[in-house]
């Protein structure tokens, strides 16, 4: 997909930023779960990170519309 700029009135725009940072999430608490050996912390932030990509996938739904719930009203 293109990098496509939106107007900060856009909710796409707040959706690209929200979904970047969602990403950064679940890359450093991926990269986190190797720093140490606890594993429930390791379990924590793996679940945390899983977590992430679900509520990633639902920005995703909204933008391209694949849900019934998010698509636009005619």
């Amino acid at each position: 997909m293109a990098n496509i700029q939106y107007d900060e009135s856009d909710p796409r725009y707040h959706v690209n930023n929200v979904k970047g940072w969602i990403d950064d999430l679940v890359t450093h608490l991926r990269e986190d779960t190797e720093k140490f050996d606890e594993p429930k912390a390791q379990a924590l932030f793996e679940t945390s990170a899983e977590v992430l990509i679900g509520m990633r996938k639902a920005f995703d739904d909204y933008e391209i519309g694949s849900e019934k719930a998010m698509r636009a009203e005619p």
